[in-house]
């Protein structure tokens, strides 16, 4: 099994570092690395925008394109969109984001 590393930030501060599976959703390896603040309500089915993560500026060109489901549901989430917004269900991890960074929005609960 062929895992990356992840670098994501609670929404309270607290800095987690944690490996995932190539081919996961950020969204489930979230989950799986006890990430708080990752709610993922609909279970990645893109209907609730309770995976908002904010992606650190450098990574956001190594991420396909946000789709048009992807940018609705953002527009209705409970955290302000920012440049690096992006849903995490919506990300599948390869080995080009070894080592990506994110945060949590704060507010999707």
């Amino acid at each position: 099994m062929t895992t990356i590393t992840l670098n994501l930030i609670d929404y309270d501060g607290t800095a987690r570092t944690f490996s995932a599976r190539i081919g996961r959703s950020l969204m489930k390896a979230s989950l799986d690395g006890g990430v708080d603040g990752v709610a993922a309500d609909c279970g990645g089915c893109l209907t609730c925008a309770t995976c908002h993560v904010v992606v650190a500026p450098e990574w956001l060109a190594k991420l396909p394109p946000r789709s048009a489901d992807e940018e609705a549901m953002l527009d209705m989430a409970a955290h302000p969109r920012e440049p690096g917004s992006r849903l995490s269900c919506q990300i599948q991890l390869t080995p080009e984001l070894d080592g990506l960074v994110a945060r949590v929005a704060p507010t999707q609960y």
